[in-house]
């Protein structure tokens, strides 16, 4: 049988974010969580906030444990302070990332501080550590904006090489055990994005700005069907779009520009027991890290 190694992803389910509120009171939108676990897998939790009122998110993040999962920032307005159990302290300012593996145990805080004007705007991703590599030392990859790469593709795309690559420029963190892609990408009015995909991948997009057609089936690319059916597949800002399976994708724009993230990784296949920040496969490994954290033995200081 000849195998199609073109095959164009289509999109398989759209959401909304929801408003929720977390930490000590920041008021945030909710891409998923656990309500869509494992629909993502790897993937756990995105959220992502923004606002020009300090008082949606000064109350920040205070300390708090994290076991089994890396937690990915990524901040494009204001600037967050981060403190941890391991002595780390720092800014993530706008156009940086931080990309922490939890690993075995890490007690942090994260205190959004805004900008000059007290915008905030940014992401964390959850992602999932494989069982075999739920207690490994905790680390941190953290970029500044000048160290992330920015490509200009021939068909018209600004995209942001995170981690993955597109033609050709590789993004600065590698290494990580689900082999993930973070993108931003922007698309201006009129123009197309296409890319290889890992068809084992998982895939997403998440809309930041604007209006995009993220199946080719039903974008301005198709002809005749567009005519008919597009304008009510646009997806808008807000709207996570999860794909099925091919080794390609294609997002289009009409007469508005659009900006997204897009995200991949290896699905783990594996039991996930979870309970607030910390994410294990059985519930007796929950049970002992949570017994762990009140004696006060939550974090492997032999790791660090």
């Amino acid at each position: 049988m000849i195998r199609n190694e073109n095959i164009t992803r289509a999109v398989a389910k759209t959401w909304q974010s929801k408003p929720t509120v977390e930490g000590a009171g920041v008021h945030l939108k909710r891409a998923f969580g656990f309500s869509e676990v494992p629909q993502l897998d790897p993937f756990l939790l995105l959220d992502a906030f923004r606002s020009e009122n300090p008082e949606d998110y000064k109350r920040g993040f205070p300390w708090h444990p994290h076991r089994g999962i890396e937690t990915i920032t990524y901040l494009l307005e204001g600037e967050v302070e981060h403190g941890d159990s391991l002595g780390n302290r720092g800014i993530i300012s706008a156009g940086d990332v931080q990309w922490m593996t939890a690993g075995g145990g890490i007690i942090h805080q994260e205190m959004p501080k805004g900008d000059g004007k007290g915008q905030m705007w940014g992401f964390q991703l959850w992602s999932n550590l494989p069982a075999r590599d739920k207690m490994m030392a905790p680390r941190y990859r953290e970029l500044t904006r000048d160290q992330i790469p920015q490509v200009t593709t021939e068909a018209g795309a600004m995209v942001r090489v995170i981690c993955g690559e597109v033609e050709g420029v590789r993004g600065p963190v590698r290494e990580i055990v689900t082999d993930p892609e973070f993108l931003d990408v922007s698309l201006p009015a009129g123009k197309s994005f296409a890319h290889k995909t890992k068809s084992d991948h998982t895939l997403f997009a998440y809309v930041m700005e604007g209006e995009g057609y993220f199946d080719p089936r039903h974008s301005p690319l198709a002809g005749e069907n567009y005519l008919d059916k597009a304008r009510s597949r646009a997806f808008a800002e807000g709207t996570v779009v999860l794909y099925g399976s091919g080794h390609e994708i294609v997002v289009a724009t009409d007469k508005r520009t659009v900006r997204f993230l897009l995200v991949s990784g290896t699905p783990l296949k594996e039991p996930i027991a979870w309970h607030g920040p910390i994410v294990m496969n059985t519930q007796e490994q929950l049970r002992i890290a949570f017994e762990e954290y009140q004696r006060g033995t939550f974090v492997k200081h032999d790791q660090a």
